[in-house]
């Protein structure tokens, strides 16, 4: 038995505002899965679902929902949470039930129905937990933190809001090329400098938005999908969810203040980095062998410490890399040859599911006019609240 499982199918629903049911997304993309994969929903022996905390009662328990709209068939059900995280949990849970013999197939479903505008905590008084604090006691929105962040890269590193800009741009012209994009129109500079300041630095074009949208994954051992006919499947080689480590000494979303470093020196790598830094452990690759990367846009500046922390270059040096055209497509290695969350939004259950369906695509070499030439190893990257890492290997 080796680390590895198969991915035998992959289906999205577009991503957009639809205003119907996270339920019927989710359907939808899981019926796209399963003809994917060739596979009859009767022989799903597991389901995970990805959980939503907006849709009602039922976004809670996402794997018994999914399974009743696909109709009862018996199979096993799990349901997970992470925040933006949920998505790579999902898949791992999936994995660990493969792996261990428990199923033979699997299906992985991903799907929401957001709110209009940025995302907020949940009602209620929670004055022990951090991401409400933030809005309560800081009025620090989603938004605001990612305009600090941008702030921070600006006075560490020179970035500029022209940089910034540059991410979208790169973005939009993938994004144009997928068709389950939401915004399918290429961007130009000047278009992101003209839109509104949303929390300066950042603009309307610098930040992602909030979308309705659900993807799926058919997972398999790798048994059984030689069985099945496929003989050279993409691979699920790593799946990493690691916490960060003590001491953190920079503020990261939804936390509002550090941990001391007076008595305890920091990690050499910080959390984002050693995400990745697990993933590749695991799997056995580095960044130079990686063909592409798809990461957690949720604001130009983010993507450009994405770069450094996935060890794409040196720290410091994201904007040097977007410059060199290295990460846009054709060029050493795309990231985000889907278009990003900056042509999708983000649909939290769904969207770090949806960026292991870009890497199968890839790998196959089936992308159409987005596709990564020779792709044959890819690497996404997301974190969700809480220090939830979350970070997938694929390969082929």
């Amino acid at each position: 038995m080796t680390g590895d499982v198969a991915v035998l199918g992959a289906g999205m629903h577009p991503w957009g505002k639809w205003g119907r049911s996270f339920v019927q997304y989710g359907t939808v993309a899981a019926r796209a899965a399963l003809a994917d994969a060739g596979i009859g929903w009767p022989d799903v022996q597991s389901v995970v679902g990805a959980d939503t905390v907006r849709g009602g009662y039922p976004g809670y328990v996402a794997g018994a929902t999914f399974a009743q709209a696909l109709g009862w068939q018996g199979s096993r059900v799990t349901s997970v949470y992470a925040a933006c995280a949920s998505g790579a949990q999902a898949i791992n849970t999936a994995r660990a039930q493969i792996l261990s013999g428990m199923a033979d197939v699997v299906l992985v479903i991903g799907a929401d129905a957001a709110p209009k505008g940025f995302f907020a905590p949940a009602g209620g008084d929670r004055p022990d937990d951090p991401d409400w604090l933030r809005f309560r006691v800081l009025g620090a929105t989603n938004p605001t933190y990612f305009g600090l962040y941008a702030r921070r890269r600006m006075a560490l590193h020179g970035d500029t809001p022209e940089d910034f800009a540059r991410v979208k741009v790169k973005n939009a012209a993938a994004g144009a090329l997928n068709p389950h994009a939401r915004y399918r129109k290429a961007v130009s500079a000047e278009e992101v400098a003209a839109s509104a300041v949303v929390a300066d630095p950042l603009r309307l074009l610098d930040i992602c938005a909030t979308s309705d949208g659900a993807a799926a994954l058919v997972l398999s051992g790798m048994d059984f999908a030689r069985r099945h006919g496929a003989a050279d499947p993409v691979r699920i080689r790593a799946v990493s969810t690691v916490t960060p480590t003590y001491p953190r000494t920079v503020p990261d979303l939804p936390d509002i203040a550090t941990d001391s470093a007076a008595a305890v020196d920091p990690a050499p790598v910080g959390f984002r980095a050693s995400i990745a830094k697990a993933a590749y452990e695991e799997a056995g690759i580095g960044p130079d062998d990686l063909s592409l990367a798809e990461v957690y846009d949720l604001s130009t500046a983010l993507e450009l410490e994405w770069y450094e922390d996935l060890g794409l270059c040196a720290p410091g040096e994201g904007t040097k890399l977007l410059h060199e055209g290295a990460t846009a497509l054709g060029g050493r290695v795309p990231v985000n040859p889907s278009g990003g969350l900056a042509s999708f939004g983000e649909a939290v259950p769904a969207q770090a599911i949806a960026q292991v369906c870009e890497l199968t695509w890839q790998l196959r070499g089936t992308a159409g006019d987005r596709q990564v030439s020779g792709a044959r190893a890819g690497i996404t990257a997301n974190q969700g609240l809480f220090g939830h890492g979350s970070a997938v290997v694929a390969v082929r």
